[in-house]
């Protein structure tokens, strides 16, 4: 960033020093024909416009301006060309809205300009060329070479402030190719406005100026349109891409990524409608991810709560349009603003808020696009969450959430995978069962026991927590899988599991007993423990063991006990 302003206050110094005097010299030094003062407004006025609406082609605008000014210099020299070159530069940049980061184009091309113009018009007059009314073939020799300067020192000019700026461009490039479509435009149109305004006057410029402009418009249109048509196939791609992502932090993920592509954006922020209160889901600023910055939003509070009450979108281009109208956390710089609400079956369900730190960043043309994009999340979205839902019941115990049989002995095969290649050191399985729980049933009823299997559940869990996978293996039995962990550790393990399982009774309701409400039930487990590799070459064998381990060492030899696996 500093090196850039380095740059631009380089640029501004030289444009300081070279421009003004450039339109001294060509004005004291080189022959003029004074022009009446509505006959520079008239080249003004026709200039502005036809720089201001330029022809874009692939985002390249098409700067069309120097047949103007060819008319200007061939019947008022030099110092008028370059008047009304300068001027045309300035309409330029604010048909481009160039932003405060791109000043240096203005300075840069003002410059290049101001030197290809004094070369190719010295140039003119060293080969005999005379300004005024003259006759074609008079004119046709010198102009030749005018413009053949004209385009060559161009094309040098351009190649040099490529290096300047540290862009690394072939001198024979595209815009070399672009630049001399534009001279075979210019050239004819100049000499025919030249020769037309020697006859008939400044009507001259409704001849040919209107029909120009008017293509050029037209041109333009059919660009915006294409640049439209563009943007929406994108957006129909980038749905397709949402739509096969099954989980919902890919979605998201995948969703904030994307329209960082397509549009400027420093911040976004997908807000979602719970109750009364929009909430952020997911928020990413500058690139990385931030939770929790926002604060609650209700209906019709601030830019993104008036979206979700209005159903409408709104844009902004700098923040005087949005601040007074915005409310709590806005992040620092923000200046162009973007809120687009989502819908789900015509309810607004979240809103989508698009911030960048730039001002003009975002076009009216862009709303229908995003909101393509905000119609394919919504549905990737609900889609992913009944993925989610699906699979989440597939693989849990619906009593216990705990996982169940059919997911643990996928885990338990990818682990032995991961052994087999040297990725585990070894592999741990701890098999528990509930002492007499057949007789608590009888005792409470089956609601009590579906009671303490719960209680069970979450008990272990919190003791064992990231350092292994628990499951319900079935009816009272437990898995515990613990991967790097050696058969000590698993044993110390599974003791402290023992021990404060029976330590703290379990809670639960006599169902089977009216009159009792509460009861306070003493609960046992027995254990078994096996290790892989010493203990088992594959999954059912480390299963089979544990389970051995579970009856014979524990459940046999009294119960209440943790025995482990011996061959």
């Amino acid at each position: 960033m500093e090196h850039h302003a380095t740059k631009l206050k380089l640029l501004f110094i030289c444009w300081l020093l070279l421009v003004p005097t450039g339109i001294i010299v060509a004005y004291q030094f080189f022959p003029s024909e004074p022009m009446e003062l509505y006959l520079v407004a008239a080249f003004l006025v026709f200039a502005g416009i036809v720089s201001y609406f330029p022809i874009i082609i692939n985002e390249t605008p098409i700067f069309l301006t120097q047949w103007i000014t060819l008319v200007a210099f061939l019947l008022h020299g030099l110092f008028y060309e370059i008047l009304f070159l300068q001027f045309s530069i300035i309409m330029l940049m604010f048909s481009l809205k160039i932003k405060k980061d791109e000043l240096y184009r203005y300075f840069l091309n003002s410059v290049m300009f101001l030197f290809v113009s004094l070369i190719s018009g010295i140039t003119f007059y060293a080969v005999g060329g005379e300004i005024g009314n003259h006759t074609f073939s008079d004119l046709i020799g010198p102009l030749i070479i005018y413009q053949l300067v004209n385009f060559i020192a161009n094309q040098i000019l351009y190649h040099w402030s490529g290096i300047f700026l540290g862009k690394k461009e072939r001198f024979f490039a595209k815009n070399m190719l672009w630049d001399f479509f534009t001279l075979t435009m210019v050239f004819p149109l100049g000499v025919g406005l030249y020769l037309l305004f020697n006859d008939i006057g400044y009507v001259s410029f409704l001849i040919i100026g209107i029909p120009f402009i008017s293509f050029a418009y037209v041109l333009r249109m059919y660009n915006s349109s294409e640049r439209v048509n563009e943007y929406l196939q994108r957006a129909a791609e980038i749905g397709h891409q949402l739509t096969e992502r099954l989980q919902v932090n890919e979605v998201l993920d995948l969703f904030i990524q994307k329209i960082s592509q397509v549009l400027p954006v420093d911040y976004a922020y997908i807000l979602d409608v719970i109750g009364d209160e929009l909430v952020l889901l997911r928020g990413v600023e500058k690139g990385e991810q931030n939770v929790d910055i926002m604060p609650a939003i209700k209906k019709n509070q601030g830019i993104s709560g008036v979206v979700w009450g209005t159903g409408k979108a709104v844009l902004y281009n700098e923040k005087a349009e949005w601040e007074n109208r915005s409310h709590g956390y806005m992040p620092d710089g923000a200046e162009s603003v973007l809120c687009i609400p989502i819908f789900r079956r015509k309810k607004v369900e979240g809103v989508l808020f698009l911030v960048s730190t730039k001002k003009k960043q975002y076009e009216k043309y862009q709303i229908p696009m995003i909101d393509i994009l905000c119609s394919y999340f919504i549905v990737a979205i609900q889609n992913a969450k009944h993925y989610e839902k699906t699979k989440m019941m597939s693989e849990h115990c619906q009593l216990t959430k705990l996982y169940n049989y059919r997911y643990f002995e996928e885990l338990l095969s990818n682990e032995f995978e991961l052994l087999s290649k040297g990725q585990r050191n070894e592999l741990s399985l701890i098999m528990l069962d509930i002492d007499y729980f057949k007789s608590v049933n009888d005792t409470y009823g089956h609601q009590s026991g579906n009671e303490i299997l719960v209680q069970m559940a979450k008990r272990i869990k919190s003791l064992i927590g990231n350092r292994g996978t628990v499951a319900r293996y079935g009816g009272e039995e437990f898995v515990i899988l613990l991967p790097d962990t050696n058969k000590q550790a698993a044993l110390r393990l599974a003791e402290i599991v023992r021990l404060t399982i029976a330590n703290r009774p379990f809670a639960t309701q006599n169902f089977l007993d009216i009159g009792v409400k509460h009861e306070s039930i003493s609960i046992t487990v027995s254990i078994g423990v096996a290790t892989a590799p010493q203990d088992a070459d594959d999954s059912l064998a480390l299963i089979r063991h544990a389970d051995r381990a579970l009856y014979i060492g524990a459940k046999q030899a009294g119960k209440n006990r943790v025995a482990e696996y011996m061959k």
